[in-house]
């Protein structure tokens, strides 16, 4: 799916913070030659990702889980607000919510962990990994399913752990090597990708 305006694959992005993966994605995509344009920033909440799309002219759309009654209908929701921008597919960058079965059965969305799962999954993998006492760890990037950080994985980079890490000097270092991968895996998903099982196939 290509954008008959630029020809250029559309993407919708995701986010509940500060929008750091988002912003490597508006980088990249800056370079004509990168193939992929944010057609639009959603998020779950008022935030400074948010405020990045709307300075970089983006249509943007907040849908809250306070505005609805139950789950489902902001996941019915949500998913209509996606539609509405026909993405070729969906980037989870640093959303904080669950995705319903709405959202995940019309859209492919991949997400980026800062671990390398199956390892750490859930919400403190670099804090878990660390604990641990792992020497080395990373981040992935997946496909997004119904469990947390279970769906197939896509690309991964690994990272050294130090003696001397605290749990932000380490994650400091992985965001380095997430918004990289990110980056290069929607690019290359703009040629197309197939998913058997638990193997993604990237045709570029």
């Amino acid at each position: 799916m290509t954008s008959e305006a630029t020809g250029r694959v559309p993407v919708v992005v995701l986010v509940s913070g500060s929008g750091t993966l988002l912003q490597a994605l508006l980088d990249a995509a800056q370079d004509p030659a990168y193939g992929v344009r944010v057609a639009a920033v959603g998020a779950d909440r008022p935030c400074e990702g948010i405020a990045r799309a709307e300075r970089a002219g983006i249509p943007t759309f907040v849908c809250r889980t306070a505005d609805f009654s139950s789950r489902a209908e902001w996941d019915a929701a949500l998913a209509g607000h996606v539609g509405a921008h026909a993405p070729a597919f969906v980037v989870s960058a640093g959303f904080l919510k669950l995705l319903g079965p709405e959202v995940l059965g019309r859209h492919t969305v991949i997400n980026t962990h800062p671990a390398l799962l199956p390892s750490f999954p859930g919400a403190h993998g670099v804090r878990d990994a660390l604990a641990y006492g792992v020497k080395v760890t990373g981040t992935t990037c997946h496909v997004v399913d119904a469990g947390v950080d279970t769906g197939p994985i896509i690309e991964q980079r690994v990272v050294a752990v130090w003696p001397d890490d605290t749990e932000e000097s380490l994650h400091e270092r992985i965001k380095v090597e997430e918004r990289q991968m990110l980056v290069d895996v929607v690019r290359r998903m703009a040629g197309g990708w197939s998913i058997n099982g638990r193997k993604v196939d990237i045709r570029v």
